[in-house]
């Protein structure tokens, strides 16, 4: 079945060659795929390392699951010295992974529509680079028969709650209203997103059983009118307890594990665990979790950075667009959160977003940030959220709520955000 793509028209994309992806993420791949790349027949290549596999198998007989195979310092086995892939090269788009085709798009079924989202681990979707999204429909469009399911029109949508549910209109009628208050960029950052969590609070408390259609469409009318009024609160630091919880999420979302680090084994779960204590206590020399840090000491990061450059406003307000109208944050998309929990799960990638940016800039030896800093670190978070495992445990679940409860998540916003 062929539905209709909703495309994230605001968005522009091209490949630019810079090789990120085939450095940055494990490639899994079909049986078939590994067939197909057996009978390519690349043993005894000029450019193959002695020793360098090209594939890699795990599980046990009956279970087993296969991956593109990586070189020591993180490379896909396939990524030439150019950063172009040598399947491709050789024998053509087509004979490559369908992973690694479809990179760094993303469809998800919306009821009798297919929205399209991005991963912004791209650092070509982070600046908008490329041409417009809407004039790749037709590429698009051979990319979701070939991933979207038959029966993709009776999958059923996320639920808004734990137990409360709506119809894909309804839902679709919430990421309007959420999208129209994120949109903006004339109005602060910080206070859209607060009124978001305030209009999703107002709806997560209602008897949604009891509003349907235009009653949904009155309903969330009226709650926007209402949240569009609020202030933000005043700014003030985390609890000690909440910093804990927010430096061990930022540490997880800062972590890019290369196959050199997977081989070396307990030694390298050994310093996972080392950091992450350090991580916990915040003090002194932050961990250096991948190449791009350098040392820099946890309370540098806690002063002022100066006011978020309006470019960084327009990029991180495009990413929750983007992730918003591509359904890209909840349900299946995204370990099958709920939509309320999925959407606060998002918008904690906000003060991590601006934690790293520090990070990055003080590595520099700068007090100040500029746009580049959130580009880099959002390419960094993004890498790793609805797609790394541990982001979907109950660990992680409970660390969500916990940082969500009472405000949690604007309070953090606002103190990394903070301009003086």
């Amino acid at each position: 079945m062929s539905l209709p793509l909703t495309l994230p028209v605001i968005q522009n994309w091209s490949c630019h060659n810079c090789g990120g992806c085939c450095r940055q993420h494990q490639i899994e791949i079909t049986a078939e795929e590994r067939q197909r790349i057996l009978d390519q027949k690349w043993e005894g290549s000029d450019w193959l390392a002695a020793g360098q596999p090209l594939l890699r198998e795990t599980g046990s007989w009956g279970r087993r699951r296969y991956f593109l195979a990586h070189q020591p310092d993180g490379a896909c086995a396939f990524l030439d010295e150019k950063g172009l892939c040598r399947i491709h090269a050789k024998f053509g788009e087509a004979a490559k992974p369908l992973a690694c085709r479809i990179y760094p798009y993303a469809f998800h079924p919306a009821g009798k529509r297919i929205t399209v989202s991005l991963r912004f681990s791209c650092p070509s979707a982070v600046a908008n680079r490329g041409r417009p999204i809407a004039l790749a429909r037709d590429e698009l469009n051979q990319m979701a028969r070939l991933v979207v399911p038959e029966h993709a029109d009776r999958l059923p949508p996320p639920r808004i709650m734990d137990r409360q549910k709506l119809n894909w209109p309804d839902v679709m009628q919430v990421l309007g209203a959420l999208d129209r208050i994120i949109a903006p960029v004339r109005r602060p950052f910080a206070q859209r997103v607060y009124q978001t969590l305030l209009l999703l609070e107002l709806l997560g408390s209602a008897r949604l059983d009891q509003i349907q259609d235009d009653r949904m469409e009155e309903f969330l009318e009226l709650i926007e009118e209402t949240v569009m009024q609020e202030p933000l609160p005043a700014v003030t630091a985390p609890s000690p307890a909440a910093a804990v919880q927010f430096r061990l999420l930022a540490a997880q979302y800062a972590r890019c594990d290369t196959a050199a680090d997977v081989a070396r084994g307990w030694i390298g779960r050994w310093e996972l665990l080392t950091a992450a204590l350090r991580f916990a206590r915040g003090r002194g020399l932050i961990p250096k979790l991948q190449s791009v840090f350098k040392d820099v000491p946890f309370d540098a990061l806690e002063p002022p950075f100066g006011a978020i450059p309006a470019e960084a406003d327009e990029i991180l307000t495009r990413y929750l667009r983007v992730k918003l109208q591509g359904l890209h944050f909840c349900g299946a998309a995204c370990f099958g959160l709920p939509l309320i929990e999925g959407w606060q799960a998002q918008l904690l990638i906000l003060p991590v977003v601006c934690w790293i940016a520090r990070w990055l800039a003080a590595g520099e030896g700068r007090s100040m940030w500029i746009t580049e800093d959130f580009s880099r670190a959002l390419a960094v978070a993004d890498h790793h959220h609805g797609f790394t495992p541990i982001f979907g445990t109950a660990a992680f679940r409970r660390r969500t709520r916990s940082l969500a409860r009472s405000g949690g998540i604007t309070r953090l916003l606002q103190w990394y955000s903070r301009p003086e």
